[in-house]
């Protein structure tokens, strides 16, 4: 109900049509993925997948492997070719959420990947033309980590083509009533009780 999600909720009617990257920005907790879902389920890519990887998730020697994949025999362990969350999303939506502490080295290949709009996978020969929506997702100031040399600014404005920044609950209070009773149901529901 509040005027701060009003204009999320607005934002994202309008986003959801265009094909430009997205930079979500909000504190732990107040709903990123759920707005970018909404980016992706009420665009032209709703039929596609929707995938998303926390960045903080997976351990930075895996990370690479993750997004763009792997040939068989690229690494001990790899025993086939694995495709990469970016093959995953073709067509569709991929979701970086936390992309504010991703390594400094995977922030040149990404931004490589959204210029070139090709992935090539680790150990492979081949580039693979991709066609994904980015949407990225940080709690961070991304801005002050710019300054401190943590992350590379010409990819954030890769990614931050279209910013949405979602207010914290504390800005918006006239929403805790709607959602404690949203949660209530919902965890009323699923333990079967009233």
């Amino acid at each position: 109900k509040s005027a701060g999600m009003q204009e999320v909720f607005d934002l994202v009617k309008r986003v959801s049509q265009a094909t430009a990257n997205v930079m979500i920005n909000g504190e732990s907790g107040t709903g990123k993925e759920q707005v970018a879902r909404a980016i992706h389920q009420n665009g032209p890519r709703a039929q596609k997948a929707f995938v998303a990887i926390n960045c903080t998730a997976i351990p930075e020697s895996l990370m690479e492997s993750e997004l763009f994949g792997h040939a068989k025999g690229s690494f001990t362990g790899a025993h086939q070719r694995k495709k990469g969350l970016f093959e995953e999303a073709e067509g569709g939506t991929l979701f970086l959420d936390e992309i504010g502490d991703m390594d400094m080295a995977l922030q040149a290949k990404l931004l490589r990947v959204i210029q070139e709009r090709k992935i090539r996978a680790v150990g492979d020969t081949v580039d693979r033309n991709i066609d994904v929506r980015i949407i990225a997702a940080t709690h961070k100031d991304i801005k002050a980590a710019i300054k401190n040399g943590g992350f590379r600014e010409d990819l954030y404005y890769r990614l931050s083509v279209i910013p949405i920044v979602i207010p914290p609950l504390r800005h918006r209070r006239e929403d805790i009533p709607l959602l404690a009773e949203t949660f209530l149901k919902r965890f009323s529901a699923a333990n079967g009780s009233r």
